[in-house]
């Protein structure tokens, strides 16, 4: 048996004993792409009728967690715009890349090709005043990151841990690439830049591993001088923005 076919074949018991209404479903994450091991999660994508209601769950079957994506088909649409806005496209990209299981009806068929349209046009950009702020969080815990003495590694760590994802924040949205947390933050910043997402992820190793924040701090101070340069004094932000 190959390393698809198990969770595969979870899946679809899963789906038969709890959704039997179902109207397609899509098998994401390891799972899908043959890498899953035996304590892996499964990420699965299941389309309800309308007459259903859209939700998240999160549960064991057969020993095994499962983070369970449950859209109707009427709403699913709209829940992949919010998944734009939220630059991440967690859903988009099962939909995208996942292992399609059932689709009796084409349901599936035709949300791939939804999601594959919406991840073609890029997250959405950000505003002149989010591009701000960013500038302005960023300078902040690049400027408390360096102050910092190593002796106080508590406060360091949380510091260089704000930095990268900070810097990834605006480094995925400088280049109009998807963005995420968790093990995504450095996939997705490699996947958006290389050599800067590189020096960032390197420059955080290095605060971890030996108390130095400042390959970090530069890493963070060269992409704001892309972006316009650090912003201190004159920063303003209306309450409510």
């Amino acid at each position: 048996m190959n390393d698809q076919a198990a969770p595969t074949a979870e899946a679809l018991r899963l789906i038969a004993s709890r959704y039997p209404q179902a109207l397609g479903a899509v098998l994401g994450g390891s799972a899908a792409q043959g890498r899953a091991t035996p304590t892996s999660d499964l990420d699965l994508a299941i389309l309800l009728p309308d007459s259903d209601t859209g939700r998240r769950e999160v549960i064991r079957h057969e020993g095994r967690l499962t983070e369970l994506f449950l859209h109707t088909v009427a709403e699913l649409p709209g829940f992949f715009e919010w998944d734009r806005a939220r630059r991440r496209g967690t859903v988009l990209f099962i939909y995208d890349q996942g292992l399609p299981l059932l689709d009796p009806h084409g349901h599936v068929a035709r949300a791939r090709a939804q999601a594959r349209a919406v991840l073609a046009s890029g997250p959405p950009p950000l505003t002149p005043a989010e591009w701000e702020r960013g500038r302005y969080v960023l300078t902040c815990f690049m400027d408390d990151l360096s102050d910092t003495p190593p002796s106080d590694r508590y406060e360091q760590l949380s510091l260089a841990d704000f930095t990268l994802r900070e810097a990834a924040h605006l480094l995925t949205a400088h280049h109009r690439a998807w963005t995420g947390i968790g093990k995504w933050l450095p996939r997705r910043l490699l996947g958006a830049d290389p050599v800067r997402g590189g020096a960032l992820l390197d420059g955080h190793k290095a605060v971890a591993e030996h108390g130095d924040p400042a390959p970090l701090a530069a890493a963070a101070e060269e992409l704001l001088h892309l972006l316009g340069g650090p912003l201190r004094e004159g920063y303003t932000q209306r309450w409510g923005e």
